[in-house]
C-alpha cells in the first residue's frame, strides 16, 4: 500500500508537519552559522595535510565563551594560591633549568628582550630573570604585576618586531592557533627566537582549545620562520620543545 500524499492527510495534520519542516530547516540554518563551523571552513586557512596534526575541540559558541572558560581557571582562588605559594619555587626552578639550557644553546641572551606568553602568575618570567635575562616580561589574561602585564595572545598588545625571544606552554588554550602563531611572528625581531613547549604524545586538560598530535602543523603555520630543533622534555604535562628562529629580511 502506498503511503497517502499530503493533499490527502487530514486539514489538522497538515499545518503540524509543515512547522515541523520549517523547524527543521531553520535549525539545520542556525547550526550552519554557529561561530565554531564559520572558524573551520572560512576563518581557518588551508592546510597542507596537517588537519589530522592539529584539531580545534568543539563546545566553543563564541570568542567571549571561550575567553570566560579559560578566566575560570586562570582566576580560580585555589589554583592562583597553589601557583603563588606551593608551586612557586618548583616551578622556577623548573623553568631556570629551561631558560639555562637555552642560554647554553646561544638561544636566549642576558641582553634578549624576552616575552613569556599566557603567564599566568610569572614563574616563567621570574625563572628568565634569574638566569640572567633582566628585560623579561610576561602576558596573560590576568595581569600579575609586576611581571605579567594584561594581554590576549591572540593579539598581543605589543608593537611589530619588539622581542628576541618569545616562550610558551599554552599553544593548546589557543583557539585560533593561526592568530597565535601570527602574533609571536609579527612582535619577534628578525632572527628571533621562539621556544613552545607541546603535548604530542600526551592529553592536555580540560581547558585546551586544540590538539595537537605531530609538529607538522607548527612547521606549516610558523610561515616567516625555520625550525631550529625538535627535543623531547618532560615539562609539567607537556612532552615537546619546538624552537623557531624567525628569518632575517632580505636587504635586496
Amino acid at each position: 500500500m502506498n503511503p497517502p500524499s499530503f493533499s490527502k492527510l487530514p486539514i489538522l495534520i497538515k499545518p503540524f508537519l509543515l512547522s515541523l519542516f520549517l523547524s527543521i530547516f531553520f535549525l539545520v540554518f542556525l547550526s550552519t552559522q554557529s561561530p565554531l563551523l564559520r572558524l573551520k571552513t572560512t576563518t581557518n586557512p588551508p592546510s597542507n595535510g596537517s588537519a589530522g596534526g592539529l584539531r580545534i575541540r568543539r563546545g566553543y559558541t563564541s570568542y567571549n565563551a571561550y575567553i570566560e572558560r579559560q578566566l575560570n581557571k586562570t582566576l580560580n582562588p585555589k589554583l592562583r594560591k597553589i601557583w603563588t605559594t606551593r608551586d612557586w619555587d618548583r616551578k622556577i626552578r623548573v623553568f631556570a633549568g629551561v631558560f639555562q639550557s637555552l642560554k647554553q644553546r646561544k638561544l636566549i641572551l642576558n641582553e634578549s628582550k624576552a616575552l613569556s606568553i599566557g603567564a599566568r602568575v610569572g614563574q616563567e618570567v621570574a625563572a628568565m630573570k634569574m638566569v640572567g635575562v633582566s628585560d623579561a616580561v610576561g602576558i596573560d589574561l590576568v595581569p600579575y604585576p609586576p611581571l605579567v602585564m594584561k594581554g590576549d595572545f591572540h593579539a598581543q598588545p605589543f608593537r611589530n618586531q619588539t622581542f628576541d625571544f618569545e616562550f610558551s606552554n599554552v599553544f593548546d588554550h589557543a583557539l585560533y592557533p593561526w592568530k597565535f602563531v601570527g602574533e609571536i611572528e609579527r612582535t619577534l625581531k628578525p632572527g628571533g627566537v621562539c621556544v613552545l613547549h607541546v603535548a604530542v604524545a600526551r592529553q592536555t586538560d580540560k581547558f585546551s582549545a586544540n590538539d595537537l598530535y605531530s609538529v607538522q602543523p607548527l612547521l606549516e603555520l610558523f610561515k616567516e620562520s625555520e625550525l631550529l630543533e625538535v627535543r623531547k622534555v618532560d615539562a609539567f604535562g607537556l612532552d615537546t620543545e619546538v624552537v623557531f628562529r624567525k628569518k632575517k629580511i632580505n636587504p635586496y
